[in-house]
């Protein structure tokens, strides 16, 4: 695979703040495509809006913490774009551009959207908005002219959304965009504190941000396998959540030691979970330090300077479109 032009986009609701489990799933290979290809990353606070709507108030403060997150992991402002969704107002305007092209059964159909009104029964989320959201990620990608998107498998079904778009876009019009590939990120079965994937939603995560007193206020209560009644009583590794954690976080020596303690009872859980903190403490820490650098700096200055850049492209690409529609 040789990308020329990457694009994706993260959220920045609930905390705002990103997770161990957004690290795995994607910003981990947002920092390695930095070296691969031009990249786009977008604080996407229009997406947010299609289930936020209706609490606004924490949002400008959410897209900061999403910013720092981005630095602290890696992302380099001097190799990336970033930018903020909303800065860039061509994004609009090919949405509306798109959306009179985009059959309405293509919406429907996304697997997402019954699924995301299940799990949100307490929101009212039957808008427009919601409803368009797959065609907005499409619109994000496309109008920075992106080859390759970052995705995992549960997102996949969304890229060939965008794919078909394109190419009916190009049939109608004229060659205009390229159809975007996947560049897919495993997404591994990373457990939050309380068992259940990790989720800002369910409160069970650890954060890139979070202290080392808040990692270990997090990781000692954590619940284990369900056989460790007492401390002398053997245990199944690949049943408890701390152990899963271990699998991510921890050299391969200690995750050795401490499935063959675990089984005959030769660790106690105590002790198993200091490790872990230990190590997560370790593996987050250059994050911390970075993130403290770029919190005395004004980040507002690289988001405006990516946000510039953005556009740029993005009126670039609207001239190129109105002219093949002839608007």
């Amino acid at each position: 695979m040789n990308p020329k032009v990457i694009m994706s986009g993260i959220r920045p609701t609930g905390t705002g703040a990103a997770h161990l489990g957004h690290w795995e799933g994607a910003l981990k290979s947002w920092v390695k495509l930095q070296d691969m290809g031009e990249c786009y990353y977008s604080i996407v606070d229009w997406h947010a809006l299609t289930t936020e709507y209706q609490d606004v108030k924490n949002i400008q403060g959410n897209i900061r913490q999403v910013l720092l997150d981005l630095l602290a992991v890696g992302i380099d402002p001097e190799k990336s774009v970033v930018y903020l969704q909303s800065a860039v107002k061509e994004i609009a305007e090919l949405f509306l551009l798109l959306g009179m092209m985009t059959p309405l059964g293509w919406l429907e159909r996304v697997p997402t959207f019954k699924e995301q009104q299940a799990q949100l029964g307490d929101r009212d989320i039957n808008t427009f908005g919601f409803l368009g959201y797959p065609l907005l990620q499409t619109v994000d990608i496309v109008v920075m002219k992106a080859d390759t998107v970052p995705v995992g498998e549960d997102q996949v079904f969304h890229l060939e959304l965008a794919r078909e778009i394109v190419r009916r876009f190009n049939g109608l019009y004229g060659d205009c965009f390229p159809e975007p590939q996947p560049f897919l990120t495993p997404i591994p079965k990373l457990p939050g504190v309380d068992g259940r994937k990790m989720s800002k939603s369910y409160g069970n995560a650890i954060y890139l941000g979070d202290t080392a007193e808040a990692v270990d206020k997090k990781i000692r209560p954590m619940i284990t396998d369900v056989r460790r009644k007492r401390r002398s009583d053997p245990g199944v590794p690949g049943d408890c959540p701390v152990f899963a954690l271990h699998q991510a976080y921890s050299g391969a020596e200690e995750i050795a030691m401490v499935d063959g303690e675990c089984r005959k009872a030769g660790i106690g859980c105590i002790d198993c979970k200091k490790i872990l903190i230990r190590n997560i403490n370790g593996f987050l820490e250059p994050f911390r330090q970075r993130r403290r650098r770029y919190e005395a700096m004004a980040v507002a200055d690289i988001l405006a300077s990516g946000n510039r850049r953005a556009a740029e492209r993005a009126a670039r690409t609207v001239a190129e479109v109105r002219a093949l529609m002839n608007i």
